[in-house]
């Protein structure tokens, strides 16, 4: 296989930067009917504009070379990535730069299904790329491209169920797998698979099915007791000890953590005790909430721990551009999946939380300074790189600072949460 050189006009320049502007990179999953991730699609732009109006090809230029850039597998975690490709990325075959193994091309709706158009990926299909048709609507000039498709994405927020019902009986007996994407709610997810969908792509996880009781788990209580000793200022070691013993998956992760690469312990540790006097206090704090945050998941999909995961070390580490409190802003983030992994409403669960005033007023959505690390990070993960822009302007933040931690933050995500599983 040939592998293409990029145009010049998305080299990498000093900083991380291209010629262009900020490199934008997020991601969003896409989950299989036992809530687990079967791939991503990753979503890049080199500034804060975003639908690139002025010019599509140069945006998924720009997309290839970040994926060059910050390396697949570590955007992935080693699972497939679903990449918006332009015809001018198809026919050129500017795709060989990244590994057909790990390779969705997703096949833009407004890309033109021309005879060359469906000849390049025939040829990059039998090269290993899997291809799929993005907002798909029946149209008789694509039959050739559904041949060749191994995946057809569409829109439910765009269609209806009598229009996709009489979509699917069109593709009975094609051997294509159908993903229902934009799905936000749970209604929406049952829909799409009685339809006969079998992945989704959408928020519809992250929000939470409403407890009759609205009362906090019994068996959840504790572990918010034990966040509650951990925010003052001196630790009980004694008492703290006595709860983390309770549960031994709890202390099982607890350990697991501070004997792993992720916190550098140079002495094996075997007690919480230890543990502590070999960390500190601080930094035990920030490792018994991964692990706590761990257990409150539970049940629930793996991917909501790992967004978890990602907005509590990119909440961290930014805290300082913000001159927040680095463990406050540590809390915040991993909190904020909380009411998906118990399934109940923030408002239920605030007041329960060991927080100041203002870290419970965040976590609720109150627009205050506390919470505009978050409120910038919530606008990458759905790729609204409009809200991102205004809301680095309003709150002073620097975009290339944050898009580097951002970046960081995904990868000691995964390494933490391989850790914790």
């Amino acid at each position: 296989m040939t592998i293409k050189a990029l145009p010049p006009e998305v080299h990498v320049e000093a900083g991380g930067e291209t010629s262009g502007g900020l490199r934008y990179v997020a991601r969003q999953p896409i989950m299989d009917r036992r809530g687990s991730v079967h791939a991503y699609e990753l979503l890049f732009r080199a500034g804060a504009e975003a639908g690139y109006r002025g010019d599509g090809d140069l945006a998924t230029r720009t997309m290839l070379d970040n994926t060059v850039l910050f390396g697949l597998d570590q955007l992935t975690g080693g699972l497939p990535a679903f990449v918006n490709c332009t015809r001018e990325a198809l026919t050129e075959e500017l795709v060989q730069v990244l590994p057909p193994e790990l390779t969705v091309l997703e096949i833009l709706e407004t890309v033109e299904p021309t005879a060359e158009l469906i000849a390049a990926c025939a040829r990059l299909k039998s090269f290993g790329f899997r291809l799929a048709l993005d907002d798909f609507v029946w149209k008789p000039e694509f039959e050739p491209l559904i041949e060749l498709a191994d995946y057809i994405k569409v829109d439910v927020l765009l269609s209806g169920p009598a229009e996709r019902a009489a979509l699917l009986e069109r593709l009975k007996g094609v051997n294509v797998t159908l993903l229902a994407e934009k799905v936000e709610t749970q209604e929406e997810y049952k829909q799409a698979c009685q339809e006969g969908f079998t992945l989704f792509q959408g928020y519809y996880f992250c929000r939470p099915l409403l407890m009759e009781n609205r009362k906090v788990p019994a068996n959840r209580l504790w572990q918010l007791e034990i966040l509650q000793m951990m925010r003052k200022e001196s630790l009980d070691l004694r008492a703290l000890t006595a709860l983390v013993k309770r549960d031994p998956s709890l202390t099982y992760r607890l350990l697991r953590l501070v004997n792993s690469p992720v916190f550098a312990v140079r002495q094996e540790v075997s007690s919480i005790r230890g543990a502590l006097l070999a960390v500190g206090e601080d930094a035990f704090r920030r490792i018994a909430t991964l692990a706590i945050t761990s257990e409150l998941n539970g049940k629930q999909p793996i991917e909501i721990l790992r967004m978890a995961f990602v907005r509590g070390r990119f909440c961290e580490q930014a805290a300082r551009l913000r001159g927040l409190d680095s463990m406050e802003q540590y809390l915040l983030g991993m909190l904020s999946l909380l009411p998906a992994m118990v399934r109940m409403p923030m408002a239920d669960l605030t007041p329960a939380l060991p927080l100041r005033s203002e870290i419970r007023r965040a976590l609720e959505g109150a627009a205050i300074v506390e919470r505009s690390l978050l409120g910038w990070l919530e606008c990458h993960e759905r790729g609204d790189w409009d809200g991102c822009g205004r809301a680095a302007e309003t709150d002073g933040l620097n975009e290339a600072a944050l898009l580097a931690l951002y970046s960081e933050a995904v990868v000691w995500a995964e390494d933490a949460l391989r850790l914790v599983r």
